[in-house]
């Protein structure tokens, strides 16, 4: 059954969460997971596109955006569903995406914002009312 963690962010802003998302994609590949990054539309998925490539000075991420390249460690995207060999999902949307069930395990990413915390409240009631194992981990700035 897929594992789902929440990571509660102190940072308000969207930068901050990408980051994070790029860090943890970073960390999870180096552990020999295939990552898919959902993201809520076609601009977040350029920007992450962007950031994986700069978010560190003297490294990148290998990724695409091509969800079926079978070469590329990490995937982005925000419509089309990963190839079956990702296990591991990294949320950036408002919603649950449909495939998440493909996945071992989902990482959902919280802002600080009011708005972001609703969203989020939502996303763990879906996974807690289907009987999901969940955790989370509050993360400061």
């Amino acid at each position: 059954m897929t594992r789902v963690a929440f990571y509660l962010l102190a940072a308000r802003d969207e930068q901050a969460r990408r980051l994070f998302a790029c860090r943890l994609a970073r960390k999870v590949s180096r552990m020999g997971h295939r990552v898919h990054i959902h993201t809520p539309d076609a601009g977040s998925t350029d920007e992450m596109d962007r950031l994986l490539w700069t978010f560190e000075d003297i490294a990148f991420l290998p990724h695409g955006t091509d969800v079926n390249d079978p070469d590329s460690p990490v995937t982005v995207h925000d419509q089309a569903a990963p190839a079956d060999r990702c296990d591991v999902l990294i949320n950036l949307a408002p919603e649950v995406p449909e495939y998440f069930g493909r996945f071992e395990r989902v990482a959902d990413l919280i802002g600080s914002d009011p708005a972001a915390r609703a969203r989020g409240r939502e996303r763990y009631r879906f996974f807690k009312e289907r009987g999901y194992p969940l955790e989370h981990h509050e993360i400061g700035d």
